[in-house]
């Protein structure tokens, strides 16, 4: 619906003031985002999200549908600082103004948020993300940076003691969380460097919000990574978690526990492989004794008396021999055939250019005859078209008398019609011409 404020003489409804006002402020205000704290939260039954968001001056109403709510990170609660992407509307039932929410977020994480990506992307610059080293197979001692109270440590200590108990693990202790906890992170990666006790770091903790898994996402604790001698894993978080560390580290696990099943192979896996090439060396071993059994056993069926083994090659010489010989009579038989072929083919091939050549001369003859011919016919008619051509010519009749008249513009007078007393007139006779006056003309 268009409102026309310049029809001042029409009465609207109150549904069609709403609904113009809905569409004027939908138009007008673009999507934009708004920081408020959340008050008098209600959440239907159908999953949708009612509340006032205020600060110290203002509040306005805001609804966060069923489908957009399944974006939060953490349900909403009263008091909770929030910042909105909504779109400005209006309530048409009840006329009143309120914010439509699309996405919604805890105050405060847009700005980590662009300090996350501008660091990210200058790291990128510098290329502190394209350095991966290969992590060692069987390391001999696997080092962790973590909080010594924290339940990430227990899982990948539970998980070496699964998959390999025989390694020896070195805590290098750190908080991992509050004020000051990235630089005492990036210190304990670099104790663990100047003491060189192990071949593998793993840089982990639990899963918690962007605020908590800060510490990792801090340059101090990136560049302590990148500028370590020692390969590392980082386990930060959960799987849909990803921090600064991960992208520099040599190698990003999803989990603390993943991390740790990434530095050290499994123990049951390695005694299986073992087991599996033990047995495959057995059947080979076997394999090639029996072979070499059966290998002796036809040697020595092959052995046999010097004598003998002469009688044999002669024997064998003989018969080559032979066949040398029948080779060689059937070789000069083939020969000797293609030679007469050869000769056969020749002879017919002279006789056959015999006749081409009297068919030849014969052809020559007959063009000869049938050229004379045609040139006395072409003599004939071209005397006879002279002739024609003669009688034609207009200077024979002129011979005879007659003289040709033109013009001043060389036209061919035909008619006394065409003249015109005064006018001079070109006769041309057979020898010669003259001009001539009209002294009478037809006008």
């Amino acid at each position: 619906m268009s409102l026309d404020l310049s029809e001042k003489a029409r009465v609207l409804s109150v549904a069609e003031l709403n609904l113009a006002v809905k569409q004027l402020l939908e138009n007008s205000v673009p999507l934009l985002w708004v920081r408020g704290e959340v008050s008098n939260l209600v959440k239907a039954a159908s999953g949708h999200y009612y509340f006032s968001l205020k600060d110290e001056q203002a509040q306005v109403r805001c609804v966060m549908f069923r489908q957009k709510s399944s974006t939060l990170t953490r349900p909403l609660t009263n008091g909770m600082q929030i910042e909105v992407l909504a779109l400005a509307t209006l309530y048409e039932q009840r006329g009143e103004f309120q914010l439509m929410v699309e996405q919604a977020r805890p105050a405060g994480l847009g700005i980590l948020y662009e300090q996350f990506e501008r660091l990210k992307q200058q790291l990128a610059d510098e290329g502190l993300f394209a350095r991966k080293r290969p992590l060692p197979p069987f390391p001999r001692r696997v080092g962790i940076v973590t909080s010594p109270q924290a339940a990430a440590l227990r899982d990948v200590l539970s998980t070496l003691r699964l998959r390999l108990p025989s390694v020896p693990v070195i805590l290098y202790p750190t908080p991992v969380q509050g004020v000051g906890s990235a630089a005492k992170i990036a210190q304990a990666i670099a104790i663990a460097n100047q003491r060189a006790e192990c071949d593998v770091l793993i840089v982990c903790r639990g899963g918690g919000s962007i605020e908590d898994l800060w510490a990792f996402n801090e340059e101090v604790v990136a560049r302590a990574i990148a500028s370590s001698a020692l390969p590392i894993v980082s386990g930060v978080g959960h799987e849909t978690d990803f921090t600064i560390a991960d992208f520099v580290a040599d190698e990003r696990a999803p989990t603390p526990t993943a991390a740790a099943q990434r530095v050290v192979p499994d123990r049951h896996a390695l005694l299986k492989g073992l087991d599996n090439t033990a047995q495959h060396l057995q059947r080979a071993q076997r394999n090639r004794l029996y072979n070499a059994m059966q290998t002796l056993d036809y040697l020595q069926r092959r052995l046999v008396h010097p004598a003998q083994q002469l009688q044999r090659q002669a024997q064998q010489l003989g018969q080559l021999q032979q066949r040398m010989q029948r080779a060689f009579v059937y070789r000069y038989q083939q020969q000797d055939g293609l030679w007469q072929s050869l000769a056969h083919r020749l002879n017919a091939s002279r006789r056959g250019f015999l006749r081409q050549t009297q068919a030849l001369d014969h052809l020559a003859q007959r063009l000869n005859t049938a050229w004379q011919h045609r040139h006395t016919q072409q003599n004939a008619q071209l005397a006879h078209l002279t002739q024609q051509l003669h009688l034609l010519n207009p200077q024979q009749v002129l011979g005879r008398g007659y003289s040709l008249v033109r013009n001043a513009q060389g036209r061919v007078v035909s008619d006394r019609a065409q003249l015109t007393k005064g006018e001079r007139l070109t006769l041309t006779f057979a020898q010669s011409e003259s001009t001539v006056q009209v002294i009478e003309g037809e006008r």
